[in-house]
């Protein structure tokens, strides 16, 4: 186990052994970027990282990918999500190999499954769990229906049946029935030493649903800020969204309002709506530039007057918001889950109600007409966030202290 000692004045800082694991291993969303985030600030710190993670084609190539299980079949959906034994054996190879101090999950529901957490505990190593959804207490993630808040699942899990809550229609949500009855609270919090959760929203849902408050702690996500160079907070005439392009984010209501200002917006991203809404505002004022990487979408992010996030479903800690606040665009946010944690109303942004256009709209139009202070955004945000922040305090979770 890592520890520090003063030898001659100097500190020195003996290596940890950390051990990460998420589903996917490449930047499919907020989790795979936290992750690979953390990955690379804990080498560049001098620890040891090894990765657990799931065959799947867009990965990033890794040493420790011969460990993976296979990339999900349609045989797998029905024994990957409980534990099947391809995953057993890998994980214990690894875990015998690397012989880590901690193991750090993030998204492992179902790809690979709560097993690896109860095969590490059973261990004696240590094992925490950041928590980038409410999967622990919903079995479809979101904690919504019809646009709603649901915690019918808190309570009775076969609503995830009644209300066919998963995709796959009916036999999707049988699975996703029998997978929260077999990973339910009291097995899971057995195995898992501390969940961190980068929403207080987030943490409150759980504890709500059941789970032992002491087992929680909120710790937000980071910006690593040697990436973060602010040259100039020159703003040009433009707004920008930032996401993926599905229903929940709530880019075809913030599509359907722009299209309606004189303001430019630029959309930033792809998915399952992209083609259509391409088609729908060809003529707008709306430009879309597909998906980006940071290198990318940096200097746009950085020149707008302001970032969007219009999102209809339960966020936890959206990266995008922080990166946005840390290069000085202040973030006009949906008031739902835990976006509202991180605007600071009047300094760093605004919020609206969520899938509300007319509110949407003012929204828009006050923000634009508002003068903000992008300098002491900036330097707020890269002091609350700061990469070098967060590294002392997951260190000090590693060590239980």
């Amino acid at each position: 186990m890592a520890f520090l000692f003063r030898c001659y004045g100097v500190e020195a800082t003996y290596k940890m052994r950390v051990l990460l694991s998420n589903k996917f291993y490449y930047r499919r969303g907020g989790d795979c970027i936290y992750m690979m985030e953390l990955e690379q600030l804990l080498k560049a710190k001098g620890h040891d990282v090894a990765v657990f993670s799931m065959q799947y084609p867009q990965n990033f190539p890794s040493i420790w990918s011969r460990y993976w299980p296979s990339n999900m079949s349609i045989f797998k959906v029905l024994s990957r999500p409980f534990g099947d034994s391809e995953v057993k054996r890998k994980f214990n190879a690894l875990l015998d190999d690397f012989k880590p101090d901690v193991v750090h999950l993030n998204n492992i529901h179902t790809h690979l499954s709560p097993i690896i957490a109860e095969i590490a505990h059973s261990r004696g190593i240590r094992v925490v769990w950041t928590l980038h959804d409410s999967k622990l207490v919903c079995p479809c993630y979101a904690c919504m229906r019809k646009g709603n808040l649901c915690v019918e699942c808190f309570t009775r899990k076969e609503s995830v049946i009644r209300h066919r809550c998963m995709r796959g229609g009916l036999l999707g949500s049988i699975i996703g029935y029998w997978e929260a009855k077999k990973w339910n609270k009291d097995r899971i919090q057995h195995s898992c030493d501390l969940f961190l959760t980068p929403s207080r929203f987030i943490s409150s849902i759980c504890i709500n649903g059941g789970y032992d408050e002491s087992k929680f702690l909120v710790l937000n996500n980071f910006v690593d800020l040697d990436k973060v160079d602010v040259s100039s907070f020159d703003k040009k005439d433009y707004y920008v969204y930032l996401g993926r392009l599905t229903k929940e984010k709530g880019i075809g209501t913030l599509c359907e309002v722009a299209s309606r200002l004189p303001y430019k917006l630029v959309v930033i991203g792809g998915g399952d709506l992209e083609r259509g809404l391409r088609d729908k505002y060809a003529d707008s004022n709306i430009d879309f530039l597909g998906k980006k990487n940071w290198h990318e979408f940096c200097l746009i992010l950085a020149s707008a007057r302001f970032m969007v996030i219009p999102s209809e479903c339960m966020e936890n800690n959206p990266l995008s918001v922080i990166e946005s606040l840390a290069l000085g665009t202040p973030v006009l946010g949906a008031n739902i889950g835990g976006i509202p944690e991180l605007i600071d109303n009047g300094f760093s942004g605004m919020t609206f109600e969520s899938g509300n256009q007319v509110d949407l709209r003012n929204k828009i139009e006050l923000m634009w007409s508002t003068s903000f202070d992008y300098v002491a955004i900036s330097s707020s945000a890269q002091d609350r966030y700061s990469s070098d922040k967060y590294m002392k305090k997951i260190i000090e979770v590693y060590k239980n202290k």
